[in-house]
């Protein structure tokens, strides 16, 4: 086990990374804020999902998770559907526009990392990509749990 003070610089490191987090946000279009582009990610990633089971994924409230999805369905990047299920529920799907604009982000957010890390060797950007996703998987992820029934919305 690590000396406590190894883990009181991780709480500081990890409280520094807002700072790439906002580097990052800088190179989505004005119309996509993080959320938005958040919402495409994950249902690019995960395929379509009820409106629930987003807000578990991106791990904030109903409410600010269909303010992100009102946005998105309004510029026609998601389209919304009713679950032949529970009429009352609706489904989110990408459409080819969103998955467009979620192709063209990637390609800005790896330019950002490339020009960032262009003095990081491939191992380093390895080695820092499999640290982090142990750490996610230390914590657990929900984006990993198996889908549990949900309630309609």
């Amino acid at each position: 086990m690590a000396a406590r003070s190894q883990y009181e610089e991780l709480a500081r490191q990890l409280s520094a990374i807002g700072a790439v987090k906002r580097g990052l946000s800088r190179v989505l279009p004005a119309d996509c804020p993080s959320g938005s582009a958040a919402v495409l990610t994950l249902l690019d990633r995960y395929g379509e999902m009820r409106m629930s089971r987003m807000a578990e994924l991106l791990a904030v409230d109903i409410s600010v998770t269909s303010r992100h999805v009102a946005h998105v369905a309004e510029r026609g990047w998601i389209e919304r559907s009713p679950d032949p299920a529970d009429k009352r529920s609706r489904i989110l799907r990408i459409t080819p526009q969103g998955k467009e604009l979620l192709d063209e982000l990637g390609r800005r957010t790896a330019e950002v990392f490339a020009d960032r890390l262009d003095d990081w060797s491939d191992d380093e950007v390895g080695q820092l990509n499999a640290l982090l996703a142990r750490l996610r998987d230390s914590f657990g992820d929900c984006r990993t749990r198996p889908e549990q029934p949900e309630q309609p919305e």
